[in-house]
């Protein structure tokens, strides 16, 4: 095994888990430290989809009482199939803007300074939406309704600008539409796992010429495993600490990280990607 690329594929894969599920974007994030590694060619992004993976086990894993619950109870229980209804809305925006103009997005919006620029205009909304007074009329995701389920996923749509965060864009999206901190960011973990399969099942798919299992497998199990272990504490980490705090914080690391890319491009002291 080629030890520079382990470590490049451990690092994204800590980067991945560490950021998927927390407002902060883990798309800017992997391209930022994609571009600092030089590991944002083909090859590179490729990999950025197979640790998604680990990321998805780890929500599996931490809901995985509940996710058991749903499957077993869909043939009969209305709970288990309002809430699967629930996520297939929610997941749908983002899936038909997606294909419409994924293509586009990537070709323009796919680079350090638009995601810098995204974070720092997110942190805003962050702000501003943590400010306002919050009517809270669902507590539970359970209490979902499908109009409340399909304006939750256009607040995810947001998220296919880099820099947005798909998580944070579920999330406060449930804020502003009278959802818990505990709600909405439960209902984000729940849509990150059908969200994130197909995404990751038809990115795969569009780069299945670029696959070389034999020789790639060890630095995929490498980055997943590392996926795996940092998401699972970062979901946990954020449970803990939404019961007692807000987002602001989130907000502010947004803002200090997209000035100091920023900064760095237009002093010349980091090259990053700007075509």
């Amino acid at each position: 095994m080629d030890l520079i690329l382990t470590l490049k594929t451990i690092i994204l894969g800590i980067v991945e888990g560490l950021t998927e599920f927390l407002p902060v974007s883990s798309t800017g994030h992997l391209i930022l430290v994609g571009d600092l590694l030089n590991f944002n060619d083909d090859k590179g992004k490729l990999f950025e989809i197979v640790i998604q993976v680990g990321a998805i086990l780890a929500v599996c894993w931490e809901y995985r009482a509940k996710i058991a619950a749903v499957i077993v109870g869909l043939p009969s229980q209305k709970s288990a199939q309002k809430f699967t209804l629930n996520l297939m809305i929610a997941f749908v925006p983002l899936a038909s803007l997606g294909l419409l103009f994924g293509k586009y997005i990537k070709a323009v919006l796919f680079k350090p300074i638009p995601v810098a620029l995204a974070f720092i205009i997110g942190a805003f909304i962050i702000i501003w939406a943590e400010k306002r007074e919050h009517k809270i009329r669902i507590y539970e995701v359970e209490d979902l309704s499908p109009l409340d389920a399909l304006k939750l996923g256009i607040a995810q749509a947001f998220a296919l600008i880099p820099g947005t965060s798909r998580s944070g864009a579920t999330i406060i999206g449930g804020l502003l539409f009278g959802l818990s901190r505990k709600a909405a960011t439960e209902f984000s973990f729940f849509l990150a796992i059908p969200t994130l399969i197909i995404a990751s099942l038809y990115d795969l798919y569009k780069h299945r010429d670029l696959l070389e299992l034999a020789t790639d497998l060890p630095y995929f199990a490498a980055g997943l495993i590392a996926a795996f272990i940092s998401a699972l504490l970062a979901i946990k980490g954020l449970l803990r600490y939404i019961s007692h705090h807000d987002f602001i914080i989130f907000a502010w690391y947004r803002i200090v990280f997209g000035l100091i890319v920023i900064a760095t491009a237009y002093s010349g002291l980091v090259q990053w990607t700007v075509d």
